[in-house]
């Protein structure tokens, strides 16, 4: 599916992740369609062969990472934990850095594969380009009660 083919909310896709139980090739191929960008890459050939021999053997979770590896590359996973029923998983731009000045994306899901996805796809939608235009507007909400004021001094 070519990422521009359908306009649908950054959200959506994180909704499904977040509401899927496990990792399937089904929900691969949608995240490899909506949020890829490099994939398949023609000047990183090997790392696109590692990603699909890991997709064929249905290995989600270091297909996942290795799509970090792959799409985002000035990120790194920066910590990976379980607990109470949960992963977490965090990534960073700035590993090195303690946690309290750390500005990380932090996700989980009680599978590791889909809270490692789901870290990537939110680092994704954070580093997308917007499309801005040139020079900034001016909102448009004006109140029923606006009345414009001159205040300049004419003494």
């Amino acid at each position: 599916m070519p990422f521009l083919s359908k306009h649908r909310y950054p959200g959506e896709l994180n909704d499904r992740l977040r509401d899927a139980d496990t990792a399937t090739a089904e929900l691969m191929s949608e995240i490899l369609g909506e949020a890829c960008r490099r994939f398949p890459s023609m000047g990183q050939s090997e790392k696109t062969a590692r990603i699909e021999r890991l997709l064929k053997s249905e290995a989600w979770t270091d297909a996942a990472l290795a799509l970090i590896d792959l799409e985002l590359p000035l990120w790194q996973v920066r910590r990976i934990a379980y607990d109470e029923g949960e992963w977490y998983c965090a990534l960073s731009r700035e590993r090195e850095l303690p946690d309290w000045l750390d500005q990380s994306i932090e996700a989980h899901h009680a599978d590791l594969a889909l809270a490692v996805l789901t870290a990537f796809v939110d680092a994704q939608q954070l580093d997308a380009p917007s499309s801005r235009p040139s020079v900034p507007s001016v909102r448009r909400d004006v109140k029923a009660l606006y009345q414009p004021l001159c205040c300049d001094n004419f003494a």
